[in-house]
């Protein structure tokens, strides 16, 4: 019921997806973790499993959506 931290949090995911949008899709500390290693497989720079760290912004993308989705649902309803 707290749809005013819900919209802060939003928020905050928001500007993320501006700043990779900014930086073309890709995280910009990556630039900094290549600096200190040679690998460059998917999650060199993220401590996640490889395959959801290929597909990291697909899935979680999709969550977030679906909960904005869902957070506005409620709002609606309330």
């Amino acid at each position: 019921g707290r749809f005013d931290v819900a919209a802060v949090l939003i928020g905050f995911v928001l500007i993320e997806i501006l700043l990779l949008a900014g930086n073309g899709w890709a995280c910009p500390l990556t630039a900094v973790a290549a600096r200190f290693t040679g690998d460059r497989r998917d999650n060199f720079d993220i401590y996640l499993p490889r395959l959801l760290a290929r597909y990291n912004k697909q899935v979680f993308g999709t969550l977030f959506v679906a909960a904005t989705l869902y957070t506005a649902w409620c709002w609606w309803q309330a």
